[in-house]
């Protein structure tokens, strides 16, 4: 009973992980098409469909993401398995062929797009594989209990909440400079900049003034 627990709470905990990789992959995708979008209108036109494409491939991912976590489960396993693979396989084309001086930032966008594809692609297949092992599990399963369940659930909420805190932190941690390094991001209003209502002691100084 306790390995059967301590099964159900890795594979929640790893649900979670992919949930929150394919948010953090969904917003960086996000961020990239605004990017291309500006430079596209800065002049660079041809830029102008990879832009769109990245902007309805982050919808997708997010839509996709959300439908996972309600039904506990990814749907169309095949089919976005595929699609994420060839996102990745974009972006790490993107990644090794560069951007241009202009576009230079987005490298760090594409690297952390590329590391969150592949974890959502990895606990997907992991997933899929412990859902097999259950099935086969499950034609050779006995009957017999244990009688200590409860205290196994209390450890394995305890653990729930350690994995899927840590899980948020990787991947918070990856998709921060992803969407920092992104045209939105570099505009974003620096933190603590409208507390004092724009003004600051030393004239056009700043914050980061002397």
């Amino acid at each position: 009973m306790q390995q059967s627990t301590q099964e159900s709470n890795a594979v929640a905990v790893v649900r979670l992980v992919a949930g929150f990789a394919g948010f953090g992959a969904a917003s960086v995708s996000l961020a990239i098409s605004s990017s291309l979008f500006t430079a596209a209108a800065a002049g660079r036109s041809l830029l102008l469909v990879p832009a769109i494409a990245a902007a309805l491939w982050g919808t997708a991912l997010l839509g996709w993401t959300v439908a996972a976590l309600r039904r506990g489960g990814f749907p169309w396993p095949r089919l976005s398995s595929a699609l994420l693979l060839t996102a990745a396989a974009l972006h790490l084309l993107s990644l090794l062929s560069g951007g241009g001086t202009d576009l230079a930032g987005l490298n760090i966008s594409h690297l952390a797009a590329l590391l969150l594809t592949l974890a959502v692609v990895a606990a997907q297949a992991w997933l899929q594989r412990q859902a097999w092992l259950k099935r086969q599990a499950w034609l050779q399963q006995d009957s017999v209990r244990g009688a200590a369940g409860g205290a196994s659930g209390r450890t394995g909420a305890g653990r729930l909440l350690l994995g899927a805190f840590a899980g948020a932190v990787a991947v918070a941690a990856i998709t921060t400079p992803g969407l920092a390094a992104s045209t939105a991001g570099q505009f974003a209003v620096p933190h603590g900049s409208h507390l004092d209502g724009g003004h600051s002691d030393g004239g056009g100084a700043g914050h980061h003034g002397p």
